[in-house]
Order: C-alpha cells, then structure tokens, then sequence
C-alpha cells in the first residue's frame, strides 16, 4: 500500500513541480486565444476551465488508463513506475505541448502543426498516420464498451454487444457532428461524476481489502507468468499507452485548445489532466495485481497467472474486480465509470478525424452537409473494422499511439529550437522523444504483428533490442545536426497567432 500512496503523491508532485517548469519554459502570454479570437459556434467556442479540463481528461481518458493499466499489471509492480515517471516526463509534457502548438496555431489539427515545423513530408505522414489511430481509436473505444454494457444487461438477449455497439455508434454520429457544446460539453460533467466515483471507490476498496488481497509494493522484478514470460522492455512500455504517454492525446488536445480563453490555463487543463490520468492508471494497475496475484505460487513464478488467463485488462478482469471490490450499487457506479471513459474519448477520436480532413482540405466546419458527407464514411468505416478481433486492433493501437507520441514529442523540441531565444528548453520535448524512439522501434522489430523478430527467440531479441537504441541515437543525431546546433542560421518558424509578441 505504501508505493501505491507513495506513486500517487509522486504524480501530484509531478504536477507542482515539473509542471511549472514545463509552462515556464513554454512561457505563455495574454495573447487571444483561438476561442476568444475567431469564435464560430461549432469548434471554437469559449468554456470555462473546469468545464475545459473535465472534457480534456474525459477525451484523453479512454480504455487506456484500464484496460492498458490493469494488461501492464501482469508484469508486476514495476508498473508504476513507469506509470509515474513516464506520466510527469513524458505524458504530461506531450500533452502539454500537443494543446499549447495548437493553441498557437489558430487551433490546428496536430498533423498540421507538424508539418508546420517539421516539414510536408511528416505532415502527409501524420495526415494519414493520424486518421488511421483516430478510426481505431474510435473503434477500441466503441467495442470495449459495448462489451461493459452487454456484462450489465446479461439477462437481455437483445441488448447484446452487437446492439450496443450500433447504439454508441449513433451517439458518435450525433457527438461528431453536432457543435462541441450541445452534446460534449453537456454530457460530459455526468461522466465525469463517474469517472471519479469509479477511481475513489476502487482505490478506497482495494485499500481496506488489503488484508486479506495485500497491495505489493514496487520491485523491479518481471513477474510476468512465467509459463509465457515477456520482458518488460518494451512491451510494458506499449502495453499500459495511455497511463503514462499516447500519441492519441494530441489529436484531442486541439478540441479543448479552440474552447481555451487563456493560454496560462494551459498547464491546468493539459499537463494536469495527463496527471489525472496517470493516478487513474495507479489505481487499476495496483488493484489488478492485489486482486489477481497469488502469493502461494510465488514460488513457481505464477503468481500472477490468474490476471494473464483473464488476458489482462479488457471487459471480463474489470467486471471482476468491480463486482468483488464493490458489491451492489457500488459495481454499476463503478461499471458506468469505465464505460464512461471509453464512450467519451470515442466521440471525440471520431470527431478529431473529421477535424484532420477538414484542416487537410480546408473545408467549411460550419456546413451540416460537409459535415454529414465526412462524419457518415468515417462511422462507417468505423463499424466495419469493429468486427475485426478486438485484441488484434487493440494490440495495433497501441503501438501506433506510442509512435505517434514520438513524432509529436520531436515535433515540440523542433519548435524550441525554431522559436526560443534559450534553446536548450528544447530537453524537455527531445529527452522523452528520444526515448520513445527506441521503445516504438524495438516494438516494431519484436512484435509478433510486426517485424516478428520474437520467433528467433533471445538473437530476435538481442536484435530488437541493438535496432532500437541505434535507431533512438540516429533520430536524436538528426535533430541535433538539422535543429538545434544550425537554428541561428534558419530562418524563425513564426506562430500564426504570436506575430508580432514580444
């Protein structure tokens, strides 16, 4: 219990502390904001921050953080600290930077922004790159709770996982294409009393349970069963995505940064909600393994066996936990939190990929026909790649996430080294982008749906390993020959809306 206490308040730390430094070295100014600047009833509509950050965490805060969570339980708790550290280093500044560039540039999509500053061929990648984790964005948080719901209406034959995936397709639809303050804005403050009373209640029972299913304290041992055993790196690292840093994040950030009314809100609404979500995360990965390890079998490395025969977080281990943790009234609370966040990052993944092709084309957001000839294709498509096995797009989505978040993080050291005076601000972005590199790469050579590199056993795995730290040095050799040690001979990459500042 004590390094669950003890991470929690880590991230909270995380939060006074290196958030501060992050916004400092940002440095926000009094300039309008999109929302203040160029309203149009639609996207860019003004909110009030508790407003703002509830939606940004409800946005960011899909299956990730539980299903991700509880899947990186099976390796134990060195978890944490990957959820604590990745979250205050990494996540937060991702998120951070992904909503402040766009807040600079009049509320652009992050694939726009990234061309912006690293050039059209990365542009036209992040175009496509980000429609594709926006549709199976939308897809993993379209199945997985239809599957919640289907566990909670057993009893009905017709209220199966197939009906509620049509019915939460059609609130996608109305949530895509309808202004971001008619559905968004006004549903959202309910799911968030859920979300909240679904993290407190977890927490607070899987504490006074501790007895009798103890809550481990951190050891960097991999106490993945060892009948399949995996290694932490880097599958961990893919494994938990948005508990600690997801690339998905900054395709949602731009929905909250054309509602912003102040760029000094930033560090609130985005560093702080990724922090949030990090204590999320905290809270299902430390109740999975209380819930799930079995200390009699400790010995034989199986201790968590049970988690991995329920294949670790999906709609089965949290239905579990959520009826034995909290019986009663307790587990349809606890319940509707988790699909809670699903539901509200699906909507918004959908209406992000709207925004993307819309920034692509520059077509007029304020048409209902524009609107309804790309929100209707994109469901579409949608629905479809849902009846693909869940486990199979989920397993993509994650290592498409993590890269996507490596581009993003390049992409804020890129602006430092482009904009500041003090270049060297620029660590914060290029520290955690150079190490996502070598985590998506070795992924990428390992992964069974990948390069498969698995198969040849400890040579794939020396391989994978040797490929990723070579291609992590070769990126950040790059920056710094093309950014950081040539930016006082390019020319200012200047912001659309900081013209002129001084």
């Amino acid at each position: 219990m004590l390094s669950f206490l003890l991470c929690v308040a880590l991230l909270v730390v995380g939060y006074v502390v290196y958030g501060k430094i992050v916004d400092k070295c940002f440095a926000p100014t009094d300039a309008a904001t999109p929302a203040i600047a160029n309203p149009d009833g639609v996207d860019y509509v003004p909110m009030s921050n508790a407003k703002a950050f509830l939606v940004q965490l409800l946005n960011i805060a899909g299956l990730g953080p539980i299903f991700g969570a509880i899947s990186g339980a099976m390796w134990g708790p060195s978890v944490y600290l990957w959820i604590v550290f990745g979250t205050i280093l990494a996540g937060g500044v991702h998120d951070y930077m992904s909503g402040m560039l766009s807040v600079r540039n009049d509320g652009a999509s992050i694939t726009e922004v990234t061309g912006k500053y690293m050039g059209k061929t990365m542009q036209n990648v992040m175009r496509v790159f980000g429609l594709v984790l926006l549709v199976m964005v939308g897809v993993v948080f379209m199945v997985g709770p239809a599957g919640l719901l289907a566990k909670l209406t057993a009893g009905n034959s017709f209220l199966n996982v197939k009906t509620w995936t049509i019915i939460i397709l059609i609130y996608y639809f109305l949530a895509t294409l309808l202004p971001v303050d008619k559905i968004i804005g006004r549903l959202y403050p309910i799911f968030g009393i859920c979300l909240i009373l679904m993290a407190i209640g977890i927490a607070i029972s899987t504490m006074i349970h501790s007895g009798e299913r103890p809550m481990m304290e951190i050891t960097l041992k991999n106490l993945y069963p060892a009948a399949g055993k995996k290694p932490i790196w880097p599958l961990m690292f893919i494994t938990v995505a948005c508990g600690a840093i997801s690339g998905f994040h900054a395709t949602q950030s731009p929905v909250i940064s054309r509602t912003l009314k102040s760029e000094k809100d930033g560090r609130k609404i985005f560093y702080g909600a990724m922090i949030c979500e990090g204590i999320i995360a905290m809270v299902w990965a430390s109740a999975a393994i209380a819930f799930y390890y079995d200390p009699s079998k400790a010995a034989s490395g199986m201790g968590l066996e049970a988690l991995l025969k329920v294949k670790g977080g999906n709609a089965t281990s949290v239905y579990e936990m959520c009826k034995a943790l909290l019986p009663g009234v307790g587990t349809v609370i606890a319940m509707l939190g988790v699909i809670a966040c699903p539901i509200t990052s699906g909507d918004t993944a959908f209406r992000s990929a709207r925004m993307v092709i819309f920034d692509w084309f520059k077509l007029d957001e304020k048409q209902i026909k524009v609107r309804l000839s790309v929100a209707v294709p994109l469901l579409l498509i949608g629905y479809i790649i849902s009846k693909v096995d869940y486990n199979v797009v989920w397993r993509y989505f994650s290592w498409s996430n993590q890269t996507l978040a490596m581009i993003v993080l390049w992409c804020g050291a890129m602006y430092f080294v482009a904009n500041y005076e003090n270049k060297n601000v620029c660590w914060i972005c290029a520290v955690p982008a150079t190490f996502m590199s070598a985590v998506s790469v070795t992924y990428l050579m390992y992964a069974p749906e990948c390069f498969n590199l698995i198969k040849l056993g400890n040579q794939g795995i020396v391989i994978s390993y040797a490929t990723g730290i070579v291609a992590a040095i070769a990126f950040l050799a790059i920056f710094i020959l093309r950014g950081y040690l040539i930016a006082d001979k390019c020319k200012k990459i200047q912001d659309s809306v900081i013209i002129g500042r001084s």
